[in-house]
């Protein structure tokens, strides 16, 4: 495997902590070919540098440099990037200009309050994301929150439509099964799917990607749902327990970011398991 980079992106809490002192979340990373790490943290626009006693930037940087020493002790090469503005925007800023190829945020999971708020920055890196993002779940509600899934990606539930955004998520399989040992392939169809015109039923199709996983010696399942995608996919992720869903993104566009029904965020908003969502390439 060729190098690659990751962005890990932190705001220095305690749950940003556990996902960068996770021994074994870094060793997943570097089994699917990750050797260089920048750390991002976020300084948001409405905090004032000037606030009397408060060093915002000087104390990041401290802090920052206590993780580097962890990963860099992991094996990776680390760069550590202390910004101000809108965090989602920023990140994906530079993960474009160091051309990253995964970003790593933690999210401590759902609440009745977050599923009412869309301004997370990982709600907001799920609509806008450039490259590959990595929403890692870390527990909430206890004093020292640790990673819900010690191995990223262990246990893959890949979801598919068979469409092009669903291929190039497929495509990821091909790093992401050095650090697995389990996929299953999981279609969903809607009640309103005209199959009629459909030249493979989708159990074939699934059989055919099966096949392919099969032979870099994985386990494999397939699972023809009916019903709606998200909901399914939930369903599906209850019953099969993975580290990991597997899914692709429509894109970006105006409109995409004001709407909230896109099979991809309900996934990102509700799962328990982590979310690697592919998104398309970048234009120009």
């Amino acid at each position: 495997m060729n190098g690659k980079s990751a962005i890990i992106a932190t705001d220095l809490s305690n749950a940003s902590e556990s996902m960068i002192n996770s021994e074994t979340g870094l060793r997943c990373l570097s089994r699917i070919g990750i050797d260089r790490i920048h750390l991002v943290t976020v300084v948001p626009s409405n905090v004032h540098l000037g606030m009397p006693g408060i060093d915002f930037e000087k104390r990041r940087r401290r802090s920052l440099g206590r993780y580097r020493s962890t990963i860099e002790s992991a094996g990776f090469a680390v760069d550590t990037h202390v910004v101000r503005g809108t965090p989602h925007r920023r990140i994906n800023g530079i993960a474009g200009s160091v051309d990253a190829d995964v970003i790593l945020v933690g999210s401590r999971g759902k609440s009745p309050l977050e599923n009412r708020v869309i301004g997370s920055t990982a709600r907001n890196l799920a609509r806008t994301t450039v490259v590959p993002l990595l929403v890692d779940r870390i527990e909430r509600g206890v004093n020292k929150p640790e990673t819900v899934r010690r191995h990223l990606f262990k246990r893959i539930l890949y979801a598919t439509d068979f469409s092009e955004n669903a291929e190039r998520a497929f495509n990821a399989l091909s790093y992401l099964r050095h650090a697995t040992k389990e996929v299953t392939l999981v279609h969903v169809q809607s009640p309103k799917d005209d199959t009629a015109g459909m030249d493979r039923d989708p159990e074939t199709e699934l059989a055919s990607l099966a096949e392919q996983i099969d032979s870099w010696g994985l386990n494999t399942r397939i699972a023809v749902r009916t019903g709606d995608p998200a909901a399914e996919i939930l369903a599906a992720e209850e019953k099969y327990n993975p580290s990991t869903l597997l899914v692709g993104s429509r894109g970006r566009s105006r409109l995409r970011r004001l709407l909230l029904g896109s099979v991809s965020e309900d996934i990102v908003a509700n799962a328990t398991a982590n979310v690697f969502l592919v998104p398309p390439p970048r234009s120009g």
